[in-house]
């Protein structure tokens, strides 16, 4: 190759991966996915020189593949044409194999059915790449379109896969980011239904509203400022556990709620409905996991019984959820009063694989399960030997006035 050939290659190469990088940085500011979408088919378009670029989104139910975005194309393309998910078609065959399908030349192609569209335009060439990120099923597929005849090198293709994946991860942190606005909106729809069922009770009921407000906007709060982290699989299973903390939460409040209200409230009943409502694993998943709770009668404050009930859901949650990877196992809850009296010992034990905290960590709600038993000048002892156990002891009154 001359050298005039190779400054053309360097520079190509050079503009590609300035469109590359500027596409990443406008899409993962972009909130809404149709501009991510419709950037992307412009900047591929021109990244690869050609006038026509396609993102088709797979349709389960369907079994197919529909133009979700493009650039070039006449009106009544994007948005209705929709191709198999089979290898009757380019987009079709990479999504199948998940590898890139390049026709220098469609004319020579008798084991393709294309739509009307490609031969209204003159499409000659096409590559097709799969658009799928780290995990999760694939998004679709991304196509290149061109009239003339195109070589396609390694370059172009290797141009187009990275561009693939970008856009991948940009789709799945839109819908990331979708999940924690939907969850927003149903914690606050809930705080509006609590609100509701407050305001018909009397002063007590007023301080109990108090607090739920205040509770529910601290979660409120994490679920936003995850809407600012970057994408990447921590930022998700980071924000599946604030998700399943908030459906604790709310939890929590519904058991509240239903062991009736005064100025001190039996922890013990409390405690005892709420293991009743946690025996039916977080996942749904069918297991062999018992879950039994052995209680005495102790009366606390409302703070109290908040933070011990959100310390039970979130260690048997825990448990549920990690110490036992077989699916057999038990968890042991008990409360009882300290022989002195002034003292009452909750523990949560299971016969599962154990759990060694790491110095600093906050994985497995280990810090938030501290923080609320500081809230009721109560400590938190973890032992991990045969199976997990925890120990919260915090002060009790000999009686709390009714």
């Amino acid at each position: 190759m001359s050298d005039g050939g190779q400054d053309r290659n360097v520079a190509r190469l050079l503009r590609q991966q300035a469109a590359l990088a500027a596409f990443g940085s406008y899409a993962f500011r972009e909130p809404i996915l149709a501009n991510i979408l419709a950037e992307a088919a412009r900047v591929c378009a021109e990244g690869l020189g050609v006038p026509f670029c396609k993102i088709c989104r797979y349709r389960g139910t369907e079994n197919d593949l529909l133009i979700d975005a493009g650039f070039g194309w006449q009106p009544g393309i994007v948005g209705l044409v929709v191709s198999e998910a089979n290898e009757s078609s380019p987009q079709g065959r990479a999504y199948v194999t998940g590898q890139p399908v390049i026709i220098p030349n469609l004319h020579g192609m008798n084991d393709v059915r294309l739509p009307d569209f490609y031969r209204q335009h003159g499409i000659v060439s096409t590559i097709d790449v799969i658009i799928k990120g780290m995990d999760g099923d694939p998004y679709g597929v991304l196509e290149i379109d061109s009239p003339a005849l195109h070589t396609y090198d390694q370059h172009d293709v290797d141009f187009l896969t990275g561009f693939a994946n970008v856009l991948a991860e940009a789709v799945a942190t839109v819908r990331r980011n979708e999940t924690l606005h939907q969850t927003i909106a149903k914690m606050e729809a809930l705080v509006l239904e609590k609100d509701k069922l407050l305001a018909e009770r009397a002063m007590l009921a007023q301080e109990l509203q108090h607090r739920v407000r205040n509770n529910l906007q601290l979660v409120h709060s994490m679920l936003t400022s995850h809407l600012r982290y970057e994408s990447g699989a921590e930022e998700k299973a980071s924000a599946k556990a604030i998700i399943r903390r908030v459906m604790t939460l709310a939890e929590v409040y519904e058991q509240l709620l239903g062991t009736g209200l005064g100025r001190s409230i039996n922890l013990g009943t409390y405690v005892s409905a709420l293991c009743q409502s946690l025996t039916v694993p977080p996942r749904g998943a069918e297991t062999e996991i018992g879950l039994t709770c052995s209680v005495e009668e102790l009366l606390v404050d409302l703070d109290t019984v908040t933070a011990l009930g959100m310390v039970v859901a979130e260690v048997v949650s825990n448990s549920y959820e990690h110490a036992f990877p077989a699916g057999v196992g038990n968890i042991d809850v008990a409360l009882r009063r300290s022989a002195a009296g002034d003292e009452a010992i909750l523990t949560v034990k299971d016969d599962g694989a154990g759990f060694v905290e790491q110095p600093g960590s906050k994985r497995h709600g280990v810090g938030l399960i501290r923080r609320l038993m500081q809230q009721v000048h109560g400590t938190a002892e973890l032992i991990s030997q045969g199976g997990t156990r925890w120990t919260f002891r915090f002060p009790v009154t000999a009686e709390v006035a009714q």
